[in-house]
């Protein structure tokens, strides 16, 4: 998909964008507070929020998806509620009680490991504090965002085995990392999946053909949209975990009617973070409740956006970012514009 396909100028997509600045309740990927930008369009409100630090190369497949999330067409969808995991940062394991608090009726949790500055013994302390939270019958996934190499990542797999993991979320950084570590862990019973090796990657597909994980993490902003999602699930061949990026509830509904969209959803989604935002976008934000979420589309309220307006400056930052992104989709050639090529061929 190509913005351009629409006819789309900035100025379409700025003409009704907000730029907001939401406070986190418990400290998150090494923020406290979260920008995104959101615009409405003919299927209705849309985010964009790329991470602030990555460049317009990578942040142009984010502006992709709002758009194609704001004017295509959608699936068809096949159920009205998904399963979410609760969300554990690299908090004290004494904290977890607390976190966990906040998504009711999740059975399942995905906990941070291997966090900046931390150590393995406070990553199982923190894995043990959500399993005895949990019951024996709970579901527990850990996500190392790529931090180990694959010797830690077999030490420390090793040492949270006795808790029982579904899956380890990323936990080397390369394909042939988690090809060498998925054979090293083979008697341990853990599977790998794949998060940053498909959302970052230049060949989405790369990990499935090298055999190197077990399930994929999908994640609709990163990567395209949802038509293109689903093209990659299709291709892959793999069970896929539908998850966000801390996404205000407009971002979540996104991956929400992603997941509702596919065939096969046998693992809860990590589509519940709005319950780590202290403020969102709307008065129905997608908060988890009995462990689900409805995969409806999000209408905001405008008295929120402006009770949490971003500066003045943040807000020109972002649109000039929708602009040089749009520049990048615009490029014959570009790797974004021609993403749906290399999902298809």
């Amino acid at each position: 998909m190509q913005p351009l396909d629409f006819g789309l100028r900035a100025e379409d997509i700025l003409a009704t964008a907000h730029v907001v600045d939401l406070p986190l309740n418990t400290r998150f990927r090494g923020l406290d507070r979260r920008e995104a930008l959101v615009f409405e369009g003919p299927r209705g409100w849309s985010e964009f929020s790329p991470f602030v630090e990555y460049l317009p190369a990578e942040a142009s497949t984010w502006l992709a998806a709002a758009i194609d999330f704001a004017y295509a067409p959608e699936p068809t969808l096949l159920r009205t509620e998904v399963a979410v995991n609760a969300t554990v940062p690299a908090v004290p394991a004494a904290e977890v009680p607390r976190v966990l608090a906040r998504f009711p009726g999740c059975t399942t949790a995905k906990v941070k490991v291997a966090e900046r500055g931390g150590t393995l013994a406070q990553d199982v302390e923190r894995v043990a504090a959500v399993r005895a939270a949990l019951g024996p019958g709970g579901l527990i996934r850990v996500d190392a965002n790529g931090g180990w190499s694959v010797t830690e990542a077999e030490i420390a797999l090793e040492a949270l085995a006795p808790y029982g993991l579904e899956y380890a979320e990323q936990p080397c950084a390369t394909v042939p990392e988690l090809a060498e570590l998925r054979t090293r862990i083979a008697g341990l019973g853990a599977r790998i999946a794949a998060d940053e090796s498909v959302r970052k990657a230049e060949d989405p597909l790369a990990v499935a053909r090298a055999g190197a994980a077990d399930l994929l993490v999908i994640k609709a902003q990163p990567l395209g949209g949802i038509a293109r999602a689903r093209d990659i699930v299709a291709a892959a061949g793999l069970p896929v975990v539908v998850s966000s990026a801390l996404d205000t509830s407009v971002g979540l509904s996104m991956g929400a009617r992603l997941a509702a969209s596919l065939p096969d959803l046998s693992f809860a989604c990590g589509l519940g973070t709005a319950a780590l935002l202290a403020a969102d976008v709307t008065d129905a934000p997608l908060v988890p409740e009995n462990g689900v979420i409805h995969a409806e589309r999000i209408d905001v309220n405008p008295d929120l956006l402006t009770r949490f307006v971003a500066a003045p400056e943040r807000r020109d930052w972002w649109f000039d970012r929708v602009r040089a992104c749009l520049h990048v989709l615009a490029e014959p050639g570009s790797s974004a514009s021609n993403m749906t090529n290399r999902v298809t061929s």
